[in-house]
């Protein structure tokens, strides 16, 4: 009966048009009143040392990065490389996008920025090339969905927070699937251009391709620092994304100088907003999990569904499918924060391992963020493409279908995850 109160207030408030992160706050508020006789005191000691993690400070040293990257001109220095290496293929500018947009997002956490990076360079030359505009669109949205499954991630980081999973394990979970998935949108990008006999561009000499990766060098070193500093435990998760912010910065404003000095201050207030914005849902979602706890209500889901004979199989279908409808109307980051709460106990209870059910959900959000009506990755495209969301829609489905697809791989075959984390120790 409490389950169906605290939804059905959520869902009211959000049907108003409200943001999630307020009707979040104001459902927990409305039910602690109502409903309950929680003290007060209990909340607010809850709500600070709900966001006191030291994970949480991974999230604004990652955004931060980000912005100084995408600004920075790494982003145009990776193309050049990702084309020199695979532009002579059939639609080699698309498949230099995917490739663009899974090193980019190694070192940029964050999918919409992996977007905006990647696809207001790329596009035009697609464009220019003559590609038909649908064909660079449908690649540059689903490929940057990348950015939230190749490490570093933000949404990891937020699954790590709600969750309690180590981060570290998370980040090197994600690292084989996120190549699969790179190489499954890369193959449909290879197919389509074949079928349709779209431009292949000559083939770079030796000397372009060293001289390709020596421009970009300073960018991908990143991926070492972040990546090789957590794996040796030469630092954490947490102190890798200071340092990728440090890095960032002196690359683009004293190594590649695309970025000038004055410039740093709108990107540091960029930054902090976004940060500050996803912290107020954190510390929603953190009221919210309490809320859900104190009621009993995810250890009755496990009850439930274990009482009633379903096992794993029926478990992550139901998890998917739920996942998947949120994302019709949900951001990724939203969805993890509500519902890992919820359904992490019922997984733990049924033998799955949590790594392994973090990078399931991760996958979803990458779908989610792909189809309408509020994929982020849409809506980012469309302001670069001058497209309509409708349009769009038809553009990625190709991809999308292909992403469907990797889930159910993803989903029902953990060692795709978990082979790598284990491989290096950290499970």
């Amino acid at each position: 009966m409490n389950a169906a109160i605290i939804f059905g207030l959520l869902l009211a408030l959000m049907l108003t048009g409200m943001p999630i992160s307020i009707s979040l706050g104001l459902t927990v508020l409305s039910f602690l009143f109502m409903f309950t006789e929680v003290p007060l005191e209990s909340v607010a000691l809850k709500l600070f040392t709900g966001i006191e993690k030291f994970e949480i400070m991974a999230i604004p040293f990652f955004i931060l990065a980000g912005n100084f990257l995408t600004h920075g001109g790494v982003a145009k220095r990776m193309i050049n490389f990702a084309s020199s290496m695979v532009g002579h293929w059939y639609g080699g500018l698309g498949l230099a996008g995917v490739l663009a947009c899974a090193l980019f997002a190694a070192v940029s956490g964050s999918s919409p920025a992996t977007v905006v990076a990647i696809g207001s360079i790329l596009l035009p030359a697609m464009t220019r090339a003559g590609f038909p505009n649908k064909f660079g669109a449908g690649i540059i949205t689903t490929a940057g969905a990348l950015g939230i499954l190749i490490p570093p991630s933000i949404v990891m980081v937020m699954y790590s927070v709600a969750t309690n999973t180590s981060v570290g394990a998370l980040f090197m979970a994600g690292v084989v699937p996120g190549l699969a998935l790179a190489g499954v949108l890369g193959g449909v990008t290879w197919y389509r251009a074949r079928k349709f006999d779209y431009p292949r561009q000559p083939k770079a000499s030796t000397a372009e391709r060293i001289k390709a990766f020596r421009e970009s060098m300073w960018g991908l070193l990143l991926i070492v620092v972040v990546m090789g500093g957590i794996y040796t435990g030469l630092f954490t998760p947490t102190e890798a994304a200071a340092m990728s912010a440090m890095y960032a910065f002196v690359v683009a404003v004293f190594v590649y100088r695309d970025m000038p000095l004055r410039d740093v201050p709108k990107v540091l207030l960029n930054s902090a907003n976004m940060s500050a914005m996803l912290l107020y849902i954190i510390t929603n979602a953190v009221l919210f999990s309490f809320i859900m706890t104190n009621e009993n209500i995810p250890q009755a889901l496990a009850e439930w569904m274990l009482g009633n004979g379903l096992g794993v199989v029926a478990f992550l279908l139901a998890v998917n499918v739920m996942l998947l409808l949120a994302g019709n109307f949900m951001e990724p980051s939203s969805i993890v924060l509500i519902f890992a709460p919820i359904l992490f106990p019922v997984a733990v209870r049924l033998g799955i391992d949590p790594v392994h059910f973090g990078i399931i959900m991760v996958v979803n959000m990458e779908v989610g963020m792909c189809h309408p009506p509020v994929g982020l990755n849409l809506y980012v495209a469309s302001g670069i493409t001058k497209m309509g969301i409708t349009e769009l829609t038809v553009a990625v489905w190709p991809w999308l279908l292909s992403m469907l697809v990797f889930l159910g791989v993803v989903t029902y075959w953990p060692g795709l995850s978990l082979w790598f984390p284990r491989m290096l120790g950290m499970m």
